[in-house]
């Protein structure tokens, strides 16, 4: 192969350049590579070399010594950010999750045999533009195969956190895994629960951005990791569900994470969790049948739950979380305008896009047959934006009066009952914009006053 797998920055030539001018090997390793071969674009460069890391933030202006403990330096040239790591072999991982100990080394065949699949065990050397390919990664990438290098049991053992890892990329890849890989993640279960959370939850984040997640979480259910990672996911498996439901709350959930927009993390992730709170409020109605009262509310709880265990971050957990509490809003074609409204005040207009969305794909995931399931939350999404359009008045900041207004024109003092008085104003402009107007506010004011004191 005489020509790069993937498009080369002028950036990553002139760092290329400045380790061959100081005598040193540089490398383009991993994702990069991967990625290229399969005829897809990259911008995440990462470079290895049998440069020290003390050498390479001497050789260059600007770096971040992102792990240097373990021969990691981040290059900073021009707009781009190259994660660079010194040729290394690595000792026991008597954790699970980081070699006990690294010894660097000058040849990159030690290094890319320290890595974890062989699709990311290819390496194109910049300089003198030669691929290296020692694991038949390319093979595997034509069969679409995620295979561990070596013994796969070793490789999970080094790092068990290889196991999610498998499965991500398959997920992202549309790749299967080779059945040896497979068995081999099954042996690594008990390591698990001592990875840290948030490397887990980096891994979920990625697979929440795959094309069909599902595909890697039916790998967790195959494998045990749904068990470990997510036990409020794998409770609603077999849990069935009533009317034209044909799918249980597991694998509907799985539909409606594969159909809901991607790149969208937070929706993607309501999504998963919307019905998670189904199996610990499932009951039967005096007819026999399957209900679920209040599922919304435990499935907020139990996302909550999770996101705080994983560490997500608090506008991830607030968002998430309001996302599964509101979902089972019931509009029909009867609702008044000001009860339009009144839905976008209650749900919040920061999330209401992505609560239409979530009910769209949940609509559409129920069965196969039900396209006109959405047409009304296309109704009520047109009715929205009709609202929007008109700038109507939608918090209390919308009013045409405020605290000092009516402080100085009714009198009231300030404190919790001017906040109740300004509560009052906008349910009445929110059922009749017309109010809008700084005397009608101000009469309103007046009334109220009269009969609250």
């Amino acid at each position: 192969m005489n020509r790069p797998p993937v498009n080369i920055p002028k950036d990553l030539k002139t760092a290329a350049r400045i380790f061959a001018d100081a005598g040193y090997q540089c490398w383009l390793v991993g994702g990069a590579v991967r990625d290229g071969l399969l005829g897809r674009g990259s911008e995440d460069y990462d470079l290895a070399t049998d440069a020290p890391p003390e050498i390479v933030i001497k050789l260059f202006h600007r770096t971040i010594p992102t792990g240097i403990k373990h021969g990691t330096v981040t290059i900073l040239m021009g707009s781009h950010q190259f994660e660079t790591t010194t040729f290394r072999t690595e000792g026991t991982y008597s954790d699970g999750r980081r070699p006990d100990e690294v010894s660097y080394s000058t040849d990159i065949m030690d290094d890319l045999a320290r890595r974890d699949f062989t699709i990311n065990a290819i390496a194109w050397n910049l300089i003198d533009e030669e691929l290296r390919d020692p694991h038949n990664g390319r093979q595997d990438l034509d069969s679409r195969i995620i295979r561990a290098i070596g013994e796969p049991a070793e490789r999970f053992d080094e790092d068990a956190l290889r196991s999610i890892r498998a499965c991500r990329f398959a997920a992202q890849l549309d790749f299967t895994v080779h059945p040896a890989t497979m068995e081999a993640i099954k042996g690594a279960l008990l390591k698990i629960p001592n990875l840290s959370p948030e490397r887990i939850w980096e891994e979920l984040k990625k697979i929440l951005a795959a094309p069909e997640p599902s595909k890697a979480f039916n790998l967790f259910r195959r494998t045990g990791l749904l068990s470990i990672i997510l036990p409020e996911v794998a409770a609603c498996i077999g849990v069935t569900q009533k009317g034209r439901h044909v799918l249980d709350v597991f694998d509907h959930s799985l539909k409606t994470c594969d159909t809901a927009p991607r790149n969208n993390f937070p929706l993607r992730a309501a999504a998963l969790f919307h019905d998670i709170g189904k199996p610990p409020t499932k009951t039967l109605n005096s007819d026999g049948e399957v209900i679920f009262h209040g599922h919304e509310s435990a499935g907020a709880e139990l996302t909550e739950g999770i996101l705080r265990r994983f560490k997500a971050s608090n506008a991830h957990i607030d968002r998430v979380t309001r996302l599964v509490r509101h979902h089972m809003f019931h509009y029909t074609s009867d609702w008044t305008d000001a009860a339009v409204r009144r839905f976008m005040v209650r749900i919040g207009l920061d999330i209401l896009d992505d609560l239409l969305a979530l009910r769209v794909a949940d609509a559409s995931s129920i069965a196969p047959d039900l396209p006109e399931a959405t047409s009304h939350l296309l109704e009520l999404l047109s009715r929205v934006d009709g609202i929007l359009d008109t700038e109507q008045a939608l918090s209390v900041k919308d009013l045409c009066v405020n605290g000092g207004i009516l402080m100085k024109e009714l009198g009231i003092d300030p404190g919790p009952k001017l906040g109740t008085l300004l509560d009052y104003l906008l349910d009445c402009v929110l059922e009749d914009p017309n109010f809008n107007e700084e005397g009608k506010l101000l009469e309103l004011g007046r009334r109220w006053l009269e009969i609250y004191g």
